[in-house]
């Protein structure tokens, strides 16, 4: 009886977290096949942990942080070896224009990260700054240059 409301308690938890952690996860990674996926790795994190973390959302938010960031790392390294990349859209998400998507996926991928967490998460700096594991003087650093180069993106 216990364990069967633990399990109503983490699927009311999914329903309400995933559709914005898949969004977030398609910001991060441009892909919403990809988002999907480290969406669903994310959860099942959690679910392993359900009974033992305090602040569940945080966690599968952080989650999908670093689940972006290593498939960054591991598509970057496709490209390099010459594989193509597919720009996908996902429901729900207003399609950027071309131009800004394209600057969206030039940043590096902490900077992407940053502004994604700041402007789509409306994350204070402090919290961006655990979820990339930096100090929030690098975050305003982060923002700063990458808000620079979008700009000139939009300046054209």
């Amino acid at each position: 009886m216990v364990q069967e409301g633990r399990s109503d308690q983490f699927d009311a938890f999914y329903r309400e977290q995933a559709p914005g952690m898949v969004r977030l996860a398609f910001l991060l990674t441009g892909g919403s096949g990809a988002a999907e996926e480290l969406v669903q790795e994310a959860f099942f994190q959690v679910h392993r942990r359900w009974e033992s973390i305090e602040h569940p959302a945080a966690y599968l938010r952080t989650a999908v942080v670093h689940g972006a960031a290593s498939h960054r790392r591991r598509r970057d390294l496709e490209l390099a070896k010459g594989y193509e990349r597919r720009s996908e859209a996902i429901d729900g998400l207003a399609e950027p224009s071309d131009d800004l998507r394209a600057a969206l996926a030039r940043l590096p991928d902490r900077q992407r990260a940053a502004v994604v967490l700041r402007y789509y998460e409306d994350l204070p700096d402090a919290e961006i700054a655990s979820l990339l594991g930096c100090r929030v003087p690098a975050v305003k650093s982060l923002l700063h240059r990458a808000l620079q180069q979008l700009r000139e993106v939009v300046e054209r």
